[in-house]
This record gives structure tokens, C-alpha cells and sequence, in this order.
């Protein structure tokens, strides 16, 4: 269970006490963003490439999708790997940073596996404990972080993080991939057959200095004795943002106070979070992050007072007031509506593919299925190069 904890000088945030390094950080991530120089180099535009066919279906996504992918839901036990942390910021091409960037991460666990399932909640083969997906909306600073477990391996690809990123005006996700700077060794210790010289999709970078901008040292986190990992990376994007502004709302953007409710018989306290809404735009709640000043963490919510906290998104069906009922207080009392235009992206995966828990998939550490590349309007659609889908 993730649960309340305040630290000096960073926003109270809720979260068990064995994840406090991780958040220990943020303040001074934060304020090194701002460090003169920090863009002295030119800026490399981040290379779009397949969104592969493993991005989560709904189903697939953990109610708790915050940026913690190692803490799922209330499990009591995290996800098994090493430790390691992202962090960077999402820049335009001019180097500002933008704010309202939807950041999504997926990738396989420990083992090699996805939580991708298309006949399951999720891959009965995936570690139990391990989210396999999480998000991160930016704030002012376009900083964004995540905890998650070293990307395991699986054969025909080499080491990798999938990443998503949907910037306001756009409707599509961008997607991406990152990449160690390694020789990765299978669990006997050997050379993995697929690595970053033959790695197809790596390899289908055509530009050199774009295929270098998504390939990073993993250093290991100072002070830490169980190996733990970061790296950071700015992701760079070519793409113009458009942050639209929500009808009849105070600067464009529903800052809401949360309001207790009743609690549940046996349940935890709710607050009630009113917001106005239009058919067909879909929202989210955010309260204050688990990455204390960089951003806002998704909570799940319900939409009755005494009924399950079920979901992360809604689409709302008509126009009106809607409440939403959310179990983790805010520090500060506010919530943040996050909404998403009609037609954007909400976190489906667009086309089909096969791979471990899916139909017509290979079995774990077998070849990978083909197909993956969404549709327009909901995943990023073909790379500009046609590099192989894995």
C-alpha cells in the first residue's frame, strides 16, 4: 500500500517508507534542471520509432499507474530486477520545456516478459509484483522521473524501455525507445545474441547522432549498496505544443478542492472531486506527485460515493457536472482534472500483436510477433523509416 509520508522542504506525498531515496532526489533533480548551460549542446531531435505490439491494453494497465513501476497497486512486495530510475525533461526543439507532456513507460520485466495480454488481465507470466507501465504528467519544467527494474531481455531484441510521449495539441503518441550502452549478458553470463550493432529497430535510426541520443550510460545511484541505476534523458521534440484551454475554467485549467466524503463502510476516507465535463472529452485526477514540485501523479477514483474505486480514466457521455470520488488526500487539498480532447490519445495500444500471453504470440523467449503500429489517431503510426517491428 502506498501510504502518507512528509519529508522536509518536498510536498507530502504517500508512498512506503522504503521508497523515500527515490523521492529524496526529486527537489534537487528539480532545481538542477535550471542550471545554466544545461543546453550549451545543440539539441537532437528524438527519433521516432515503433510503438512495437506489447504497449498494455486497458486491461493490462495497473489502476495505480503513477511513475513507481516497482510498487504495484497494494502489493506488499515490489517487483524483482534492478532497481533503476529515468529521469530528464521534455523539451521542444528550441530547448523550452514543455509543460502538460503525458509521458507513458513500458517494458519487460525481470525475465524478459511483458504484461501484455490479449485473453488475460495480464500475463500470467510477468512478475506479479511489477506495474509494467506507468506515466508521468510535466509540469512547468518539463521534468519528468521514473522508478522502475532494468529492462529484462528476449530474443531478437537487445535491451530497451518503450516510451510514449503525447505533448498538448497532439492527439497521437510519439514513440520511442531507449537503450543501454552496454554488451548485455544473458543470465549464463554469455553475450546476448541481439545487441545494439545488429538490434534491428536500434539499427533502423538511419540518422547516427539520433540513434547516439538513445543510447545511455546506466551509472549507479550514489550512496546505494543494492545496485540500484540512473540515467537521464531529455527527450526532444519536434512536434509544437498546443496546450489547449478547458471551456469556462479559471486559466484554461481545473485546479479542483477536494471535499471529504463518507467513508465506506470498512473502506478509507474519499474526497469528492466536482469538475465540469463535455461528452466525449476523457479525464483523469491527479493530486500531488510522488516526485514531490516535478509534476502530478494519476490516482485511480470512482464515480459514486459508496461504490469501488475502479478506474483511472473516464470518458465522460454527456455534458454536465461529474463527481469523481478519489481515497489518497492531497497535501495541499487540490486536484488537478487532467482531460484529453476527443479522439486523443487515452492509453489504447492501436493494432494487435502476438507475443507471451497473447494469442498467436510465441511462448516466453521465442521470436516475436509482427504488428503493432497503430492506427491514426491512436498510437504513432508508421516510423518514417520501415524498421522492423519487435
Amino acid at each position: 500500500m502506498k501510504t502518507n509520508t512528509t519529508k522536509t522542504g518536498i510536498a507530502a506525498f504517500y508512498i512506503p517508507l522504503e521508497r523515500r531515496r527515490f523521492f529524496k532526489s526529486m527537489a534537487l533533480a528539480s532545481a538542477g534542471f535550471t542550471l545554466p548551460g544545461y543546453l550549451a549542446e545543440a539539441l537532437t531531435l528524438t527519433p521516432q520509432v515503433t510503438q512495437g505490439p506489447f504497449y498494455p491494453l486497458a486491461k493490462n494497465i495497473p489502476l495505480d499507474k503513477d511513475n513507481d513501476l516497482v510498487q504495484l497497486n497494494d502489493n506488499t512486495s515490489s517487483a524483482a530486477g534492478i532497481i533503476t530510475y529515468v529521469s530528464g525533461r521534455v523539451l521542444d526543439k528550441s530547448g523550452n520545456p514543455i509543460r502538460g507532456a503525458l509521458v507513458e513507460l513500458w517494458h519487460a520485466d525481470n525475465g524478459g516478459e511483458y504484461t501484455y495480454s490479449d485473453d488475460a488481465p495480464r500475463n500470467p507470466r510477468a512478475d506479479a509484483n511489477f506495474a509494467g507501465f506507468g506515466q508521468f504528467l510535466t509540469g512547468a519544467s518539463g521534468a519528468y522521473k521514473f522508478r522502475t527494474v532494468k529492462a529484462g531481455l528476449y530474443q531478437g531484441r537487445t535491451r530497451h524501455f518503450h516510451f510514449g510521449i503525447t505533448v498538448p495539441g497532439q492527439k497521437s503518441r510519439y514513440t520511442t525507445q531507449l537503450f543501454w550502452n552496454e554488451v548485455a549478458k544473458a543470465a549464463d553470463g554469455t553475450t546476448w545474441e541481439t545487441t545494439n550493432e545488429n538490434d534491428m529497430v536500434l539499427m533502423g535510426i538511419r540518422d547516427a547522432a539520433q540513434r547516439a541520443s538513445v543510447i545511455k550510460e546506466f551509472v549507479l545511484v550514489p550512496g546505494t549498496t543494492t545496485g540500484e541505476q540512473e540515467t537521464a534523458w531529455d527527450i526532444v521534440m519536434g512536434l509544437t505544443p498546443n496546450e489547449p484551454s478547458y471551456p469556462e475554467a479559471p486559466g484554461g485549467t481545473l485546479i479542483v478542492a477536494g471535499i471529504p466524503a463518507s467513508t465506506p463502510s470498512g473502506g478509507r476516507e474519499r474526497f469528492r472531486v466536482t469538475a465540469p465535463v463535455y461528452a466525449g472529452y476523457s479525464y483523469e485526477i491527479y493530486a500531488n506527485p510522488t516526485m514531490g514540485s516535478l509534476g502530478w501523479a494519476a490516482l485511480p477514483f470512482g464515480l459514486s460515493e459508496a461504490g469501488k474505486v475502479d478506474r483511472n480514466i473516464h470518458t465522460a457521455s454527456a455534458e454536465g457536472k461529474l463527481d469523481f470520488f478519489v481515497e489518497r488526500p492531497s497535501a495541499k487539498g487540490f486536484y488537478y482534472v487532467a482531460f484529453r480532447l476527443p479522439g486523443a490519445n487515452i492509453g489504447t495500444p492501436g493494432g494487435r500483436g502476438g507475443g507471451p500471453g497473447g494469442p498467436g504470440g510465441p511462448p516466453p523467449g521465442g521470436p516475436r510477433g509482427r504488428g503493432g503500429f497503430g492506427p491514426p489517431g491512436s498510437a504513432a503510426g508508421r516510423p518514417p523509416r520501415p524498421a522492423p517491428e519487435q
